[in-house]
């Protein structure tokens, strides 16, 4: 079966457009984490920034205290984060590159130039019993050199799946780049995680992907919930998702 973790950060944006600032304010993530899990989320994503444009340093706590199915702490590989990673103990953290003038994180991990630091990561994590996974493009040597770091999960980074989807020849070649490293992924023995950009049009075409554990998906979940409600948005996912071969 393949999973579900939805991604709750722009439930966090709507509130901080408001409430910057504050110590409350609505609507809260916790709860939306919540009504994910009512409706069959696998599990809740949360992405702490450096510039803490949405999630703030309460919500991971207070996430870690009600998610009752797989919290998954995305961040950056920073000596701050990583504190606070060992002092959460989410179930998984997935470490992602950031730059503070981006929109949302835009592309890979360069695991190839950073893999002394992200292997002294991994071994932290683990003895602390928290799963790695690496924010990666689908490229055949940022997948070996994951494989090197002890992580024992990659995910597959397909904005460029989602960004060029409505081109039929651009569509199918980005298939074959996720499809070809998920292949080399399994075979070296990670785990396959998936996520960026996807949303209820361009799900079903990425079902082809083989070995896929987890789908992360938030942007357009959020978004239908205003006019459908959260439960009901989750749900809706999760229907899209059910005819994954596995």
């Amino acid at each position: 079966m393949l999973k579900l973790g939805v991604n709750i950060d722009h439930v966090a944006t709507l509130r901080e457009a408001r409430y910057r600032g504050r110590q409350d304010g609505e609507p809260d993530p916790a709860s939306a984490a919540r009504q994910c899990e009512a409706a069959g989320a696998h599990g809740i994503t949360a992405h702490l920034r450096e510039d803490r444009r949405h999630i703030q340093d309460r919500d991971v706590w207070r996430l870690r205290e009600v998610v009752q199915t797989r919290l998954n702490l995305e961040m950056a590989n920073t000596p701050e984060m990583v504190g606070i990673a060992l002092r959460l103990k989410p179930d998984i953290i997935c470490l992602v590159p950031e730059r503070r003038e981006e929109l949302t994180t835009e592309g890979g991990l360069d695991v190839v130039a950073g893999e002394t630091a992200l292997k002294e990561t991994s071994r932290r994590m683990a003895d602390a019993g928290i799963e790695v996974s690496l924010f990666i493009a689908p490229e055949p040597a940022q997948v070996e050199a994951a494989a090197r770091t002890g992580a024992g999960f990659i995910e597959l980074h397909t904005g460029a799946f989602a960004e060029g989807f409505a081109n039929p020849a651009h569509r199918a070649a980005e298939l074959a780049r996720l499809s070809r490293a998920s292949e080399q992924a399994h075979g070296l023995g990670l785990q396959v995680n998936a996520g960026h950009g996807l949303n209820y049009e361009n799900l079903a075409a990425l079902l082809p992907v083989p070995h896929l554990v987890e789908l992360n998906i938030g942007h357009t979940i959020i978004s239908r919930a205003i006019t459908t409600g959260l439960e009901t948005a989750v749900r809706q996912m999760l229907t899209l998702m059910a005819p994954y071969p596995g």
